[in-house]
């Protein structure tokens, strides 16, 4: 009982991060399979994340900024990214902006609630070091998910192929620059990285609801709902 407890409360926080941000959709919601799809794709990609990061540490070394950017926040987001562009960039049920916001927490909050389970088997847990890691870790991987879905939703709508090829770049390296910053203040083992990663962490979700405000903004649906609104 004990146990189901525990993984209860390591579980709970990516299914309530990913249901708030589903909801956030406001013109047309994917439909739940694909998200759930998407979700256990997270889930999948942990092992072989794990295995990378092994080979990385033991080549690169763990010094704090190469193993924060390049083998944690490196290998993470950019396994994301290369699953989300190879089997939902182009698909049909990406038909708005805000859907690779959707698409990109699902991923990301399916990897964190792996970790979130590893973590409290495998280590000592109690409910406040739970609650941490629910507002810090798990939180921190839906936002870095909202910035890498907002741009993968600009990529897919842009016009031109320049700005495609510009904002696909900027969906991998700024979630990866977020989460590495993420990684180093909190690996840094300084007694005042509260008053570090606290600010970020507001920074982050500042510009993740801003984020999600424009992307669902440019909803080609928005429109189709107004011209419905007039005829009505």
């Amino acid at each position: 009982m004990l146990l189901f407890s525990i993984l209860t409360a390591a579980v709970a926080p990516g299914i309530a991060l990913l249901t708030y941000f589903y909801l956030k959709d406001r013109y047309e919601a994917e439909p739940i399979h694909m998200v759930i799809r998407v979700f256990l794709m997270g889930v999948l990609i942990v092992l072989p994340i794990m295995v990378i990061q092994r080979g990385l540490e033991l080549g690169l070394g763990s010094g704090p900024v190469v193993f924060s950017f390049a083998v944690s926040a490196g290998v993470e987001e950019l396994m994301k990214w290369f699953v989300l562009y190879h089997i939902i960039y182009n698909h049909t049920e990406f038909d708005e902006p805000y859907d690779g916001i959707v698409y990109a927490v699902a991923i990301s909050l399916g990897f964190a609630t792996v970790e979130n389970v590893l973590y409290a088997v495998f280590q000592p847990m109690t409910v406040g070091s739970l609650l941490i890691r629910a507002l810090l870790p798990v939180s921190g991987h839906a936002l870095f998910g909202v910035t890498m879905g907002y741009y993968l939703g600009k990529a897919r709508f842009a016009s031109a192929s320049k700005l495609k090829l510009r904002f696909l770049i900027l969906a991998a390296c700024l979630p990866l620059l977020e989460h590495g910053l993420y990684d180093y203040i909190m690996g840094s083992g300084s007694t005042y990285w509260a008053w570090f990663i606290m600010p970020l962490m507001a920074y982050l979700w500042y510009k993740g609801v801003r984020r999600i405000n424009r992307a669902n903004a440019r909803s080609p649906f928005r429109l189709i709902g107004r011209e419905e609104e007039v005829k009505l």
